[in-house]
């Protein structure tokens, strides 16, 4: 059975915290919580294997993970909760963090601390301490700090903080089964803790008894009356809210506890200690108690364990070099996956494409009718087999190689290079790590703008995400600058050549975003840009096999099914469009011909707008689709060599600046179908769906128009 209301109170939150569902009675939830880039995934992941799933928390776009664990005949139901630095929220992961820990029912928290940087994660550990009794410290990456000479005794961490605390490496399964004795001593066998009383000073603690003796007689299911007070005095107006939902009403609507929370307030004032002051003690305190514990628990085998890390920062990060090193990755990036997809994407298409003769046969045999035949071989599994054939190599190649930088910590490097270009755009600085996850997919980039707090800047991110092209655009416009700008080149070189011009693409995209972004926030999106606290991980060396397992399931194989699912029905729309005829010509021409001024205008031309129109449910598509319009065909089209596509094009009309045109549309257009069901999601706003799709698309034309333009009246083509 699952969680209800009546085992954990009435109220809208616990709807969003009830997703957990019990096998038995006696399975118990543990909440994984931790700051950033401390090990809790892998840990998590560590304990539960593929026994796992994620959703979203209702009602909000943030993910959960839920995972199963058996350990010593009990089972254990472990929820990864998203990180957070601190239980005093600013952000929607951080609400998320602290409700399920206040209100999710979980019968113990495992808070996950890395030990190379303990002092800075022991803060999260007191705030969880002041919410319950019920947590076990997992002091992580141990292997780490052995490396750096760091010494940390968890004996001693564990009578100060008067809880069990585990050291463990979580990448390497070391101290899991230890971590899980000390959960299954606190759920299982009702281990007593003794955690520490923090107190905050003579005055604060007087203010929080006068509130506490009336919030104590209303709080039930254990919720902490003393954190409670403590944040009726901040006036945590997140905090008061979840409350309202969870209980069912509004504390400070009762008159007793507005009294007392009044005279409280009335005390501190005399005491000079107003509303933000009151924080900031509570702040300092925790921080004070932190340095203290790790001055006891911790001892550094060296004075400097973080110079290797600065060295190489001094590099990755200098003003001089650092952007430079940042687009040279993306090159070699880019180079690899251009190269090394090739080959896999010509045997999957051939082998794909080979099953199209005995699909044909089965629907002859079954004597289907020519229109049912074209709709599933000709337009639906010709769709799919183009998607996957072109999708699936380049994916699996560019988001190990992603993941692998972000394994490396390398990634929280490019925001702060990029920091200061997205301040002055008047945007956020963690649109960067967003940017970058766009060029893996864009749908994959929106989902990504859950980390950027501000929701102004969070839109602006998603509204430019579009700007830097997705995996499905990289086939048109490397084809585009192989054929017309790097044919000229012999062997290995015509790669590169094709690499630098691809990388230029990208960065005028990077430039783009910069400037919608700009655009937007001195526009509908004004404001001005929030600060945000950035950490720089430390260096770490990347688990091959995980990553490759983890890029391929996680990302390459969910962006593939979106893909898959939105064009199945576009092939059947192709196929319609292409072989009904009006007249002595198919409607794909006649939509084509009514297209093509407008389009000329653009410095493309009807049939090319019309593939970029059919191609929305998946960019792959689009020059399949230019082959099918000029060869007339009614079904999509793959010619032999590149050379037969280029003659086929110049014979068509293409010069020079109708490939630079078609690149710049291909870089600047409307989102693709999964990307605009994604953004529709995230902002469950139809109007945010709409900009999201015309904001590139107008650039995209106003662009062309001008490039088109300019030269021609210079008289250049």
């Amino acid at each position: 059975m699952g969680l209800t209301s009546a085992s954990t109170g009435s109220g809208v939150l616990n709807d969003s915290v009830l997703n957990i569902e019990k096998e038995t009675p006696q399975d118990k939830i543990i909440a994984l919580a931790g700051n950033p880039n401390v090990g809790k995934s892998t840990v998590f992941n560590s304990l539960t294997g593929l026994n796992q799933h994620t959703g979203n928390w209702p009602g909000k776009t943030v993910t959960n993970a839920q995972g199963k664990y058996t350990h010593k005949s009990n089972n254990f139901i472990l929820v990864d909760i998203p990180g957070t630095y601190s239980l005093m929220a600013n952000s929607v992961e951080e609400e998320v963090a602290r409700d399920f820990i206040c209100f999710g029912g979980a019968d113990a928290v495992i808070v996950v601390a890395d030990a190379t940087c303990l002092e800075r994660n022991l803060n999260l550990v007191l705030q969880s301490l002041e919410i319950t009794d019920k947590v076990v410290l997992c002091v992580n990456l141990m292997d780490e700090a052995e490396k750096k000479k760091i010494h940390i005794d968890t004996d001693i961490l564990s009578s100060r903080l008067g809880i069990p605390v585990i050291g463990t490496s979580a990448r390497s399964g070391v101290g899991l089964d230890m971590l899980m004795d000390a959960v299954t001593s606190l759920t299982v066998n009702s281990l007593e803790t003794n955690p520490i009383q923090i107190t905050y000073g003579k005055q604060i603690e007087k203010a929080i008894h006068i509130v506490e003796t009336a919030v104590a007689k209303f709080l039930t299911d254990g919720i902490s009356s003393r954190w409670v007070s403590i944040k009726l005095l901040e006036g945590d107006e997140g905090l008061l809210l979840a409350l309202r939902e969870y209980l069912g009403y509004d504390l400070l609507q009762n008159e007793e506890i507005l009294n007392k929370v009044m005279e409280a307030a009335d005390f501190l004032e005399k005491e000079s200690i107003q509303n933000d002051r009151f924080r900031d003690y509570i702040v300092t305190k925790i921080v004070k108690i932190c340095e203290d514990i790790s001055s006891e628990a911790v001892v550094f085998g060296k004075k400097d364990y973080s110079a290797r890390d600065r060295k190489i920062d001094k590099i990755l990060t200098s003003k001089l070099t650092g952007i430079p090193i940042m687009i040279g990755l993306l090159f070699g990036i880019f180079w690899i996956t251009i190269t090394g997809a090739n080959v896999p994407s010509g045997l999957l298409s051939k082998a794909l494409f080979s099953l199209e003769e005995p699909l044909t046969s089965l629907f002859v045999r079954h004597s289907a009718p020519y229109w049912v035949t074209g709709i599933f071989v000709d337009g639906i599994f010709r769709t799919l087999a183009w998607v996957i054939s072109v999708m699936l190599p380049p994916m699996a190649i560019f988001f190990p190689l992603f993941t692998l930088l972000e394994d490396l910590g390398y990634l929280p490097r490019v925001a702060f290079n990029m920091d200061n270009f997205f301040r002055k755009a008047s945007a956020h600085g963690k649109q960067a790590l967003t940017m970058c996850m766009g060029f893996g997919c864009n749908a994959c980039g929106v989902i990504g703008c859950r980390i950027i707090d501000s929701p102004r800047e969070r839109l602006i991110a998603i509204v430019t995400n579009n700007f830097v092209p997705c995996n499905g655009r990289f086939p048109t416009l490397i084809a585009i600058i192989t054929m017309f700008f790097a044919a000229s080149a012999a062997g290995d070189m015509q790669s590169v050549i094709s690499t630098l011009l691809l990388t230029g693409v990208i960065v005028l995209g990077v430039i783009m975003t910069l400037l919608i972004s700009r655009l937007l926030s001195k526009t509908i999106l004004k404001g001005m840009p929030s600060s945000f606290n950035l950490e720089l991980p430390p260096y770490r060396r990347p688990k091959i096999g995980s990553v490759i397992v983890r890029s391929v399931l996680d990302r390459t194989i969910f962006v593939l099914g979106r893909a898959v699912a939105v064009a199945a029905p576009a092939g059947v729309i192709i196929w319609v469009l292409a072989n009904i005829n009006v007249g002595n010509m198919s409607l794909l021409a006649h939509c084509a011909g009514f297209l093509d001024p407008f389009a000329r205008f653009m410095g493309l031309d009807g049939y090319i707008l019309m593939a970029f129109i059919l191609g929305f449910p998946a960019n792959e598509i689009v020059v399949p689709l230019i082959i099918m319009s000029y060869m007339s065909g009614g079904t999509l089209t793959e010619l032999e060599s590149m050379s037969e596509l280029h003659s086929l094009l110049v014979k068509n009309g293409w010069t020079w600046l109708t490939a630079v045109c078609t690149m710049l549309f291909t870089l600047m257009h409307w989102p693709c179908g999964t990307t605009c069901l994604t953004i529709r999601k995230e902002t469950q706003s139809i109007k945010w769906t709409l900009i999201s799709f015309a904001v590139p698309t107008v650039a995209g034309i106003f662009i062309c128009m001008i490039v088109a333009n300019v030269v021609r009246l210079m008289g250049l083509v």
